[in-house]
């Protein structure tokens, strides 16, 4: 049962929660009260893309492709020559490493690479050695590859 909208989880771990979610292709079940959520919540739990994530037709779930430090990196493979790569900050601060570095080689793959950032919606070339900077328990999920 998903947890996005309980408790205290702040907006980055109710991303990350549902990203993950979605990254390993898990039944997307809302446990939070849906008449009474609020806006940035509903917002999370409808995202098109990110369901699309979880729904992909190939069914297969991510593995983590590497770890470092406190961040960790995921993969899944999309129907249509397409991928998933989620970058999570498992950390309890922003990145130790100011910023990470994403390694495209690490994950079996060349840049520049065309893609898309799923919570912010934006088009986003991946490069190697990409920095990303996350706050504590934040994600960047992407979409790169052969449009669905």
């Amino acid at each position: 049962m998903l947890e996005v909208g309980n408790g205290r989880l702040t907006l980055a771990e109710n991303r990350s929660h549902f990203s993950m979610w979605a990254m390993l292709a898990a039944p997307l079940l809302a446990g939070n009260d849906l008449p009474n959520m609020k806006p940035e919540v509903k917002a999370i739990l409808t995202n098109k893309d990110v369901i699309a994530i979880d729904q992909d037709k190939l069914g297969r779930q991510a593995t983590r492709a590497y770890a470092d430090g406190e961040v960790e990196v995921w993969t899944r493979s999309l129907s249509g020559g397409a991928k998933a790569i989620l970058v999570l900050n498992a950390g309890s601060d922003r990145t130790a490493n100011h910023p990470f570095h994403l390694d495209l080689a690490r994950l079996g793959l060349h840049g520049p690479l065309k893609g898309k950032d799923l919570w912010t919606g934006k088009d986003i070339t991946v490069t190697n050695n990409m920095p990303v900077e996350l706050v504590s328990h934040d994600t960047l999920l992407l979409r790169i590859g052969a449009a669905k």
